[in-house]
């Protein structure tokens, strides 16, 4: 066996280990009774809206008051949520125009808080998709750990372009660690005190911040409170960017060009680690097949049984993540995609900004 073979083995076993330990959300009931606000963001969301206010109305347990802050849409968004089911007590409200230091969705969010009343709050992105006991699960965590309890949705995907983002949403949860007190939270579904909130400065301590969820957690443990994240499967889910491929480069893109220098680089080296091998055996099946340039072995079953172990990692690894099929069995295509929207982040890094529904922001550090 040649090293280059060993090698290859050892970033396949560190690819399970990083996969595997993606705990989630666990089904609970919590102890006590409080007021629930549900806070949800939404900037010209009219399609994906309904699916989460549906959602809503099947809860275990109601909230007090949905709050839907929309975020000055272009399209039909208010009228969307003000003509949804009367069982929800819905409130839509509409922030005062977006002032110079502020991202669209801190600035919806701070306000939201503001007209809101509840004990709790939980925040969720308007393209989430609960289950009837998933409010009633996330509440009974917080109440177990205290501070900011997130959860990373499942991803549903329904068009062919979709399954691009196979290793986006496979990488950025290998990236991190997850559990209770990670230190890590996902934006799309929070819960909070309204007490701890207050502490970590809220929304308003990240203002500027595009990818908000990771400083906002920097800033709870800096208060001194614990921050925990699971993964949502059999719980929520989530539809990204149904609005086409165009939608799902600019948001990757906003994604990688403003948060990946906030990755720990332990975890940082070992996903690179696999990721070189899941590269390698990208190109290696057809390097063998069509006579390409190739380090090692030309064996054809050598290459193919490489091949194939790394296709059979990611169809069991992403079976929780999100619904990703045939793609798997073709990864050198996702491969490629995610090797392209890398660059384009890197080339974004270097203007200093990116575009993300019709806003401009800025991918400088703000210290």
């Amino acid at each position: 066996m040649g090293w280059l073979t060993i090698s290859l083995a050892v970033r396949w076993v560190l690819g399970w280990f990083l996969g595997w330990r993606l705990p989630a959300l666990v089904a609970a009931q919590p102890t006590q009774s409080q007021r629930i606000s549900v806070l949800i963001p939404a900037r010209n969301e009219e399609a994906t809206l309904p699916h989460l206010l549906r959602g809503l109305t099947q809860q275990s347990i109601q909230p007090t008051e949905v709050i839907v802050v929309d975020d000055h849409s272009t399209d039909a968004t208010a009228e969307t949520a003000q003509t949804a089911e009367q069982s929800l007590p819905i409130k839509v409200i509409q922030p005062p125009a977006l002032p110079e230091g502020w991202c669209g969705k801190t600035w919806a969010l701070h306000h939201g808080v503001i007209a809101s009343s509840g004990d709790v709050l939980v925040f969720l992105d308007a393209d989430c998709e609960p289950e009837p006991a998933f409010l009633a699960s996330i509440l009974a965590v917080r109440e177990q750990l205290g501070g900011l309890v997130s959860v990373q949705p499942y991803h549903r995907t329904e068009k062919p372009y979709e399954q691009l983002s196979l290793l986006f949403n496979l990488v950025g949860l290998m990236a991190v660690p997850l559990g209770p007190r990670c230190g890590v939270a996902f934006g799309p579904a929070m819960a909070t005190s309204r007490e701890d909130y207050g502490r970590s400065g809220g929304h308003a301590g990240v203002a500027e911040r595009v990818v908000e969820d990771w400083f906002l957690a920097h800033n709870y443990e800096q208060a001194g409170l614990p921050v925990s994240a699971f993964i949502g499967f059999g719980q929520i889910a989530y539809r990204m960017y149904p609005g086409g491929l165009k939608d799902m480069v600019l948001g990757f893109d906003k994604n990688f060009a403003t948060a990946a220098g906030e990755v720990r680089w332990p975890w940082m080296l070992a996903v690179l680690l696999w990721l070189s091998g899941l590269f390698w055996a990208a190109w290696c099946l057809p390097a063998a097949l069509l006579g390409w340039p190739l380090m090692g072995s030309h064996n054809l079953a050598v290459n193919g049984v490489l091949y194939g172990c790394f296709a059979l990692q990611l169809l069991v690894l992403t079976r929780r993540v999100g619904r990703f099929s045939w793609i798997n069995l073709l990864f050198p295509i996702p491969v490629l995609f995610f090797l392209a929207v890398f660059l384009l982040a890197i080339i974004n890094l270097e203007r200093g900004q990116v575009h993300w529904k019709g806003r401009v922001f800025s991918t400088r550090s703000h210290g």
